[in-house]
């Protein structure tokens, strides 16, 4: 397979973020870590909601992150798609409703 841009292998040195800002790199995750613990969402909503929103925002590294989670997690499959598929409807719904501003400028210039 060919070379991308995009190497799997950097994902194991996310941690090293904090080396060039101890302090806030520290702190993301501090906060992070606290996002993720079990609370009113139990950690398997969690990680069904990152592995919604890792698509949405096309972060290939939190994909692979939130598959694997969500695996040891027992998530099935079908559960993961379903996800995928909530926050693809949002994130169209999200552009579509944008239309109105367009449709409200357009009704301005020809008003």
């Amino acid at each position: 397979m060919s070379k991308t841009y995009y190497d799997p292998s950097d994902l194991r040195k996310f941690g090293k973020i904090t080396e060039w800002s101890e302090e806030l790199g520290n702190k993301f995750f501090e906060y992070y870590g606290k996002v993720f613990e079990e609370g009113a969402l139990t950690a398997r909503e969690k990680s069904l909601i990152a592995l919604a929103v890792a698509h949405t925002e096309q972060c290939p590294y939190c994909i692979d992150a939130y598959t694997k989670d969500g695996l040891q997690r027992g998530v099935t499959k079908e559960e993961m798609m379903e996800a995928i598929h909530v926050g693809a409807a949002i994130k169209s719904g999200a552009t579509l409703v944008h239309g109105v501003q367009m449709m409200n400028k357009v009704n301005k210039l020809d008003g």
